[in-house]
């Protein structure tokens, strides 16, 4: 990370990212926030005046769009495609953090809300997995997977992702990411191929009419 004597906005979100996502939400505060992020207090309270809260929303919402950015990109060459980077974006964070970090979205989704209260971070984290869920599917669509088994192919890529993500920083064993990859990758493979049957079946049958 860069040094500046007046650190960005983007600096402090993005390094409060990282230090979510290797210690949680609720255990940090905004000071070791604005440390972690080489940004002197005074300047967080300036960018973010609601406080640790704020600052987490905008973290979480810049760790999806980042990961969003990655998806659509790589998603124009398929479902398949779009997995492997996702599984490459989460080992390489893993992997270099030597298991200390892992998804900042995650994290925050994990962790107890106040009692009779949604923090606006919980709902930045539900709406990143949503747009994530979204792009897969569609590319499944693409393919001609219908609807129903394309979302649920979409939430089983991410929630597998994820949860490998988890049982990796707890095994310090990149093992479960990799055991998940070849399932997931198997998984959109054949439902792809069914798709293309199906769909080869129904014109064969429309030129046979």
């Amino acid at each position: 990370m860069a040094e500046s004597s007046t650190p960005s906005r983007e600096r402090i979100v993005a390094g409060a990212a990282d230090m979510i996502s290797r210690r949680g939400l609720n255990a940090t505060s905004i000071r070791e926030l604005a440390k972690h992020a080489k940004a002197p207090l005074g300047s967080t309270y300036h960018y973010f005046p609601e406080g640790k809260q704020q600052l987490a929303t905008e973290a979480v919402r810049y760790a999806g769009t980042a990961v969003e950015r990655i998806l659509r990109k790589e998603l124009d060459a398929g479902p398949a495609a779009g997995l492997r980077a996702f599984l490459a974006l989460w080992r390489g964070i893993v992997v270099e953090s030597d298991y200390r970090a892992g998804c900042p979205v995650l994290a925050v989704s994990v962790e107890e809300p106040p009692i009779d209260e949604t923090p606006p971070a919980l709902l930045a984290a539900a709406e990143a997995f949503g747009r994530w869920e979204r792009l897969l599917a569609e590319s499944l669509r693409d393919r001609g997977v219908e609807r129903e088994q394309a979302a649920g192919v979409a939430a089983l890529v991410v929630a597998g992702v994820e949860g490998a993500i988890a049982m990796c920083r707890a095994k310090r064993s990149m093992r479960p990411l990799d055991l998940v990859e070849r399932q997931l990758a198997a998984v959109i493979a054949d439902t792809v191929a069914a798709a293309e049957r199906s769909g080869a079946d129904r014109r064969h049958r429309a030129a046979a009419d």
